[in-house]
């Protein structure tokens, strides 16, 4: 799916870690959050924390889980816990363990060359899209840095979700320069890690939206 082929593009709050936090990324205008599960991150949730943001969701709002090489039996328990609409796995993950889930799946790849993206999309045909970020030796995401758009093709077959130290000051330029299905923010709408900044949450989301009509 060619990114210039999208109506419009979706926002998505990652690092979600509160009930207010959540409440402000769907009252702004988000079309997804993100909740996190994997213990070294500074966003990360338990699953009876996720229980207690998600009961606080109205309709139509995306719930996206982020995982990290997690074993099969948890990943199975975050599904059954929680109405997660989308798995989001960040670590070394194969094709098999992403898959066979009852919920589609994003993968996410750190790019490092031009050619990524496309053996991504060729090495995972069953996700539902590729979420591209900065390249950080040992650091599985949320590195807060912007890579060199540069590097991804125009011609995509699956959707591409941008990420990587986006922020409201330069997701515009972004979504010109990458046209994505989608763009994904956490650190870059915080007041502190793991605490969203009601203001940059706006502010990010009304630049998607100008982007949109624009």
């Amino acid at each position: 799916m060619n990114g210039s082929q999208i109506a419009r593009v979706r926002t998505k709050i990652c690092g979600i870690t509160t009930v207010d936090d959540a409440r402000c990324a769907v009252l702004s205008g988000a079309d997804a959050i993100g909740l996190v599960f994997y213990e070294p991150s500074p966003r990360a949730v338990t699953i009876e924390k996720a229980k207690e943001i998600c009961a606080s969701l109205p309709p139509f709002v995306t719930v996206v889980a982020l995982l990290v090489n997690a074993k099969r039996s948890f990943v199975e328990g975050v599904i059954e816990a929680i109405p997660v609409g989308l798995l989001q796995f960040h670590g070394d993950e194969s094709e098999a363990e992403c898959g066979g889930f009852s919920v589609p799946y994003v993968k996410a790849l750190r790019v490092k060359t031009a050619q990524d993206f496309s053996e991504a999309e060729q090495a995972f045909p069953s996700a539902v899209g590729i979420l591209v970020d900065t390249y950080k030796k040992g650091v599985p995401g949320g590195t807060g840095e912007v890579f060199d758009w540069g590097m991804l093709p125009t011609e995509r077959c699956k959707p591409l979700i941008l990420a990587g130290g986006l922020n409201g000051s330069n997701v515009r330029k972004a979504i010109t320069a990458v046209k994505p299905f989608a763009v994904d923010v956490s650190g870059g709408v915080e007041a502190s890690p793991g605490i969203k900044s009601p203001k940059l949450v706006k502010q990010f989301i009304n630049e998607v939206s100008r982007e949109r009509t624009s």
